[in-house]
C-alpha cells in the first residue's frame, strides 16, 4: 500500500534505494520471469486489463469505469473483475452494492458495482468464468497486469504524470512492480493521466515501441456552493496529495488535512477526531468516493462522519472522445484472433 510505503519511493533515488538494490534485483528477476512464463487461461470473451507499472493508485478504477461506460454506450454488457483488495471475502463473489460492505468486498468493487456487473475473486480465472456465466461480453480487469492468470486482449497501463514511477527502482527499493522492459513488452497501450512531466520518458519509450499513447485527466464533479469553503479534507487512498490538489482546484480552502493508508477502515477514535476537529474550526468535512463507500455500513459513528462529509465524485475524461471505443475495438479484434487460434489448436 503506497500510503504506508516509505516516502523515498517517490523521491529521487537515494541511499535507501541503493542499499535495497540487491533485493530489488532478486524481486525483479522473479516478477519478470512470472510475467514471461505464466500459463494463462483463455475465456470466450474479450479481456481488457487496466494496470499500472507501480504499486498503488494511478487512476485505474476511474479508467475502468470510463471504459465500461463506453462499452455500455456501444450496447455491450461489460463486467468488472477485481481481486477485492481490502475485503475479507476469499470466495468468488458477485458484488451487490446494496448488500455488501467495503469490509467484505473492498472499496473499489463497490464503486465498480454501481456501474456494471462486478465479481471479486482471488482466483482470476474462476472470477472470469463467473462473469461469463452472468452473460457479460467484455471483461474489464481492475489491476492484475503483472500477475494475470488470464490471456489479456488489451493491457492498458495507466501512469500518473505527477508521480510517474517514483525513484524508478523495483520493490522493495522503489514502487516498480516488475522490470519495465518486460512490462512495456506486454503492454498494449499507455494512458497518461494529468499534465505533469514525470511520465515523459516512458511515453517516449512507448511511442518508440509503436504502442499507442492515450491522454486523460481526472475531472471532479463540482459540488454546489463549494468555492471558498473552508474544509477539512481527509483521504485513505494511495495518493492523498492528488485528492487535496483536486479539492483546491475546485476552490476549496483546505484548513486541515488528514491522510490515512490506502483502503483504510476508520477506527472510532479517528472518526471522533475528524468530527471534533471539523466542529472546533467550523470546517466542512470533504472526502473521496472510495472513503465514502468504506464508511457506508461501517461500525460506530461512521454514518455520522459520512452524513457530515461532502463527497467529491470523479470521472476519467479522455482527451480523444473515441479513445475508449478504440481500446474496446482492438480488444474485440484481438479476442477474435485468439479464439480462432485456440479453435485451430483444439482441432489438431
Amino acid at each position: 500500500m503506497v500510503s504506508e510505503a516509505p516516502p523515498f519511493w517517490w523521491q529521487k533515488a537515494g541511499w535507501q534505494a541503493w542499499l535495497l538494490s540487491p533485493f530489488s534485483l532478486l524481486y525483479g528477476k522473479v516478477a519478470g520471469r512470472r510475467m514471461r512464463t505464466a500459463k494463462r487461461a483463455s475465456v470466450p470473451v474479450p479481456v481488457i486489463c487496466i494496470g499500472n507499472f507501480t504499486v498503488g493508485g494511478a487512476g485505474k478504477t476511474p479508467t475502468a469505469i470510463a471504459v465500461a461506460r463506453a462499452a455500455l454506450a456501444r450496447g455491450m454488457k461489460p463486467g468488472f473483475l477485481s481481486r477485492g483488495y481490502g475485503g475479507t471475502l476469499d470466495v468468488t463473489t458477485l458484488v451487490d452494492a446494496q448488500h455488501h460492505r467495503a469490509a467484505d468486498v473492498g472499496d473499489e468493487p463497490l464503486l465498480l458495482a454501481r456501474e456494471a456487473v462486478t465479481v471479486i475473486s482471488r482466483r482470476r480465472v474462476e472470477g472470469a468464468h463467473r462473469l461469463v456465466k452472468e452473460g457479460v461480453d467484455l471483461i474489464i480487469m481492475d489491476d492484475g497486469f503483472q500477475s494475470a492468470r488470464l490471456t489479456l486482449d488489451y493491457a492498458l497501463v495507466v501512469i500518473d504524470t505527477v508521480r510517474g514511477i517514483g525513484n524508478g527502482h523495483l520493490v522493495p527499493g522503489g514502487p516498480v512492480r516488475a522490470p519495465l522492459a518486460e512490462q512495456m513488452r506486454q503492454m498494449t497501450g499507455l494512458l497518461k493521466v494529468g499534465k505533469g512531466h514525470a511520465a515523459d520518458p516512458l511515453v517516449r519509450q512507448a511511442a518508440k515501441a509503436a504502442k499507442p499513447v492515450f491522454v486523460a485527466a481526472i475531472t471532479p464533479q463540482e459540488p454546489e456552493d463549494f468555492r471558498g469553503k473552508r474544509v477539512l479534507a481527509y483521504a485513505g487512498i494511495a495518493d492523498p496529495a492528488k485528492f487535496y490538489r483536486t479539492v483546491e482546484a475546485l476552490g476549496g480552502d483546505i484548513v486541515l488535512s488528514r491522510s490515512f493508508p490506502d483502503h483504510h477502515h476508520f477506527s472510532d477514535d479517528e472518526i471522533d477526531d475528524l468530527l471534533k476537529d471539523a466542529r472546533r474550526e467550523n470546517l466542512q468535512l470533504v472526502t473521496t468516493a472510495k472513503d465514502a463507500v468504506r464508511l457506508n455500513g461501517h461500525h460506530g459513528r461512521a454514518e455520522e462522519l459520512l452524513w457530515n462529509s461532502q463527497v467529491i465524485e470523479i470521472d476519467m475524461a479522455f482527451d480523444d472522445p473515441n479513445a475508449a471505443s478504440t481500446i474496446i475495438e482492438t480488444a474485440v479484434a484481438n479476442c477474435r484472433v485468439r479464439l480462432l487460434r485456440d479453435n485451430g489448436r483444439s482441432s489438431l
